[in-house]
């Protein structure tokens, strides 16, 4: 589909689609409930928890569709990207099942753990400076170097489809759980996963609210939002290692027309939100997936019983460094 501007857009057949293609490879991720974080935010949490998804993040979903909706010519030189993390090595996962090659920017100073897994899946890794201007800018000589397919963190039709497959998912599995939620929240950085969201709550339950979760020295998305216009910042600096980048045009789309309120929280909120929930439900989060529940925590009276849904994006934390130890 293409918007008044003539921008590719994916369309809900496309996120179907995605589904199909994606259900060998991925997990069908579990929904997780708290007792003890339902009393404290004083609402109903359902967290969808991709932190288990193969990868260990959601963004292996766009990825793998991405990768395996590919011809066997386009195929051939392999797929390219540019990630601070998570997309990278789920990229490098889903070219690994297909048998092509990867080819990944990352900024020097992204997680130990995260370039490792890249590595382990086979990718292969350009260091780039820590800011958007230089990973832009490494990315094309690799690209140009090797003619790979380029697969855009998020800024990429075949990412967003397959982001939306997640929610997708939750409203199937809320089935089980009685009534739907009244707001889903997910983080933003570049709006990927927002997006998703966005397109498969637009056709499969409109009333849902969606707010985005954003960190407070990260908050482009919110004062794009707030303007009407995309801001972008170039090296911001928060925990979340994973909302640093900015919105592009085909996620601004979709944060402009659906997206309710994006939410912002402290380093010390995000830092708390998310050992918390290392403590009280006994899994493993990055600091990127603790801002939702920050930014519940902060604003009682925007979810106050309320039925919410929240996307734990993904799990790969550097144990070497976590944030209360430092």
């Amino acid at each position: 589909m293409k918007d008044l501007n003539g921008l590719d857009l994916p369309t809900y057949d496309d996120m179907l689609a995605a589904h199909a293609r994606i259900k060998p490879y991925i997990h069908r991720t579990p929904i997780l409930t708290s007792s003890f974080l339902n009393t404290l935010s004083g609402c109903e949490i359902f967290f969808k928890c991709e932190n288990f998804q193969k990868a260990g993040a959601f963004k292996v979903r766009g990825a793998t569709n991405a990768v395996f909706g590919l011809s066997e010519d386009e195929a051939k030189l392999g797929v390219a990207t540019h990630s601070s993390g998570n997309h990278a090595l789920s990229l490098s996962y889903a070219a690994g099942r297909r048998g092509i090659p990867c080819h990944v920017v990352m900024p020097r100073t992204a997680p130990e753990a995260k370039k490792s897994a890249v590595r382990g899946y086979g990718g292969i890794i350009t260091e780039c400076e820590p800011s958007t201007s230089s990973r832009e800018e490494v990315f094309a000589k690799v690209q140009a170097e090797t003619g790979a397919d380029f697969v855009h963190p998020y800024n990429d039709p075949r990412v967003i489809a397959g982001q939306g497959t997640c929610s997708h998912e939750f409203m199937e599995q809320m089935q089980e759980y009685g009534d739907p939620v009244d707001i889903m929240v997910a983080p933003i950085g570049g709006g990927g996963m927002i997006s998703g969201t966005c397109l498969t709550l637009s056709h499969e339950a409109p009333a849902v609210q969606i707010i985005a979760a954003e960190p407070e020295q990260a908050d482009d998305a919110a004062r794009s939002f707030n303007a009407g216009h995309i801001i972008a910042d170039d090296a911001p600096v928060t925990i979340a290692d994973g909302l640093k980048v900015p919105l592009k045009e085909r996620t601004w789309h979709f944060v402009s027309t659906y997206v309710t309120d994006i939410l912002t929280a402290t380093e010390q909120e995000i830092i708390d939100a998310m050992r918390l929930t290392w403590a009280r439900m006994k899994i493993v989060i990055e600091p990127s997936c603790a801002v939702p529940l920050a930014i519940i925590l902060k604003n009682s009276d925007v979810f106050a019983g309320k039925r919410v849904g929240v996307v734990i994006t993904g799990g790969n934390v550097d144990l070497d460094k976590l944030p209360w130890q430092i």
